[in-house]
């Protein structure tokens, strides 16, 4: 089971729970995620929902063992746009299915959410994260784009710019001083806000949760959310089957997608046009730009 629910309270809680993979994001994942959100709205004794992730993370992104190491969903030499783009605004879809449900939901992060989990994470109406948890955008710098575009309607315009045009991750404390989440708090208290958070939600009627939430929403969706997403779908399949995100996948299917990712994230200079991946004497090594900017990445 991808997804373990339960009710109590007045609050459905949704688990992502592949604890071994830090809770990867699979097709069948984001499929699951979805079903459980529509099961909660349909429960008229659910008031609020609350995301987290089983073990050691919220959610570490797509499961790249299958997506890039394997080559699951990427095309071959003639890519057909409209096919990858059905697939990922599915998957978008998926996640946003926590942004419009008519009950309030809230992510409880801990560990990472990082790439596509950042993507779960900011669907949600309110984050809530541990101080030290780290949430951030890697695929950024090569093999991706966040479909759900957050970023830049929860951070504007020039936070996002630093986030996505950089790759780097930041801490919950941080995230919280952006007005990136709505609050951080210390690992042993997290559990505890976020209850007292829900449990003030709770007692508030379903049809009253359900019109402030729309209200809110339809301010988004006037500035033009949706037609942004759809650009932003379009454009991470542009970066999957661009020349670096083929070299990125290379990389991950010759070496693993563990050596693809410490390279892209180390802040080494990824190759314009691609190219043949990097040989295990130049890994050794450290390949070229091994010391170039942003190795050190934000704190």
């Amino acid at each position: 089971m991808t997804i373990l629910y339960e009710t109590r309270d007045r609050k459905a809680y949704i688990t992502l729970n592949r604890p071994e993979r830090l809770n990867a994001i699979t097709f069948e994942l984001a499929r699951d995620l979805s079903a459980a959100v529509e099961r909660a709205n349909d429960d008229p004794a659910v008031h609020v929902i609350v995301v987290q992730g089983a073990g050691r993370a919220f959610c570490s992104g797509y499961d790249l063992k299958d997506y890039a190491e394997e080559g699951v969903g990427t095309q071959g030499g003639v890519w057909d746009p409209i096919k990858d783009y059905r697939s990922m605004k599915r998957n978008t879809d998926d996640y946003f299915s926590l942004w419009r449900s008519l009950k309030p939901t809230i992510a409880k992060v801990h560990g990472y959410a990082v790439a596509g989990g950042s993507d779960i994470a900011l669907s949600c109406d309110l984050v809530v994260m541990a101080e030290d948890a780290r949430i951030g955008y890697m695929p950024a710098r090569v093999w991706g784009c966040p479909t759900t575009a957050m970023w830049v309607y929860r951070l504007g315009a020039e936070r996002a710019k630093r986030m996505l045009l950089t790759g780097d991750t930041i801490d919950g404390a941080r995230a919280a001083e952006w007005g990136l989440v709505l609050e951080s708090a210390p690992p042993g208290e997290l559990d505890a806000r976020v209850e007292a958070l829900a449990d003030r939600m709770a007692g508030v009627p379903v049809n009253q949760l359900a019109m402030q939430k729309l209200m809110i929403n339809q301010a988004y969706e006037n500035m033009g959310l949706q037609g942004t997403q759809i650009l932003a779908t379009l454009f991470d399949g542009i970066t999957r089957h661009s020349p670096e995100g083929r070299w990125f996948q290379e990389f991950a299917a010759t070496h693993g997608f563990h050596e693809a990712v410490r390279w892209r994230d180390s802040g080494r200079w990824i190759p314009e046009g691609g190219g043949p991946a990097p040989t295990a004497d130049e890994l050794r090594a450290g390949g070229p730009g091994a010391e170039g900017p942003g190795a050190k990445g934000e704190n």
